[in-house]
């Protein structure tokens, strides 16, 4: 009976710890914790607040399509940031940075040589963004 107990305790903070490691990567995540709500679990601005705004929410899947079919990281950051406000009529998409600042910190080339410390839920959610591409 002494051996079952230990035997049972290991399963059991096993199970647990299985329960609570992300299946999928941080930046998917993160995209469905924020922004699923406005644009969809597709990226395709139809979520279920989209219609509550009176805008069409923008396609995150057409974000390199939109820039010659480069995607724009370091804007992309920017505006989930915060630093880049982007406004639709009279709706301003809220700022994620300092709900993304919490947790380590990388060192980010965004693409201009120029190394910059950069929250690493940051990065994950724009490379996740990424991932969503497609041509119209």
């Amino acid at each position: 009976m002494k051996a079952f107990l230990p035997l049972t305790l290991v399963a059991g903070l096993a199970l647990a710890a299985a329960c609570t490691q992300p299946s999928e990567p941080q930046g998917a995540l993160l995209y469905v914790e924020n922004c699923t709500g406005c644009h969809g679990l597709t990226g395709q601005g139809d979520g279920p607040l989209a219609g509550d705004y009176g805008i069409d929410v923008p396609d995150l899947t057409l974000i390199s399509a939109r820039n010659g079919g480069v995607f724009p990281m370091a804007d992309v950051m920017s505006t989930i940031d915060g630093f880049t406000r982007v406004q639709h009529g009279n709706v301003v998409m809220p700022e994620f940075g300092a709900l993304l600042e919490d947790g380590p910190i990388v060192s980010f080339d965004s693409g201009d040589g120029i190394p910059t410390p950069t929250p690493a839920a940051l990065v994950a959610l724009a490379e996740y963004l990424e991932t969503l591409q497609r041509t119209p």
